[in-house]
């Protein structure tokens, strides 16, 4: 509990879903939207960018796997915006 009492000195406060038969929680509206931010995040990054078969060894090659994989996504997303795609997040031209 020392922790919690820690994190309520210094400000921060725990957003947490509410139990199913209890009143919905202070913040909880903004948490579901944060949560499909993320889920979408992951969703893009094992589907797209196919994250899961990254064929790092090591922490720092799974991590210079996961910043090649990104960057290249922006890269693109920056390309079709500016040659203006209607579809700007769309991979499909650079898929091989």
């Amino acid at each position: 509990m020392g922790r919690l009492r820690l994190l309520r000195e210094l400000g921060i406060e725990l957003l947490r879903p509410s139990p199913k038969a209890g009143e919905a929680r202070y913040g909880e509206p903004m948490l579901k939207m944060v949560r499909q931010l993320i889920e979408s995040v992951n969703d893009t990054l094992k589907g797209q960018l196919h994250l899961e078969e990254h064929g790092g060894r090591t922490f720092e090659g799974v991590a210079v796997r996961v910043a090649q994989r990104i960057l290249a996504m922006a890269t693109a997303i920056w390309h079709n915006n500016k040659a203006g795609a209607p579809v700007p997040r769309s991979l499909v031209a650079y898929d091989h």
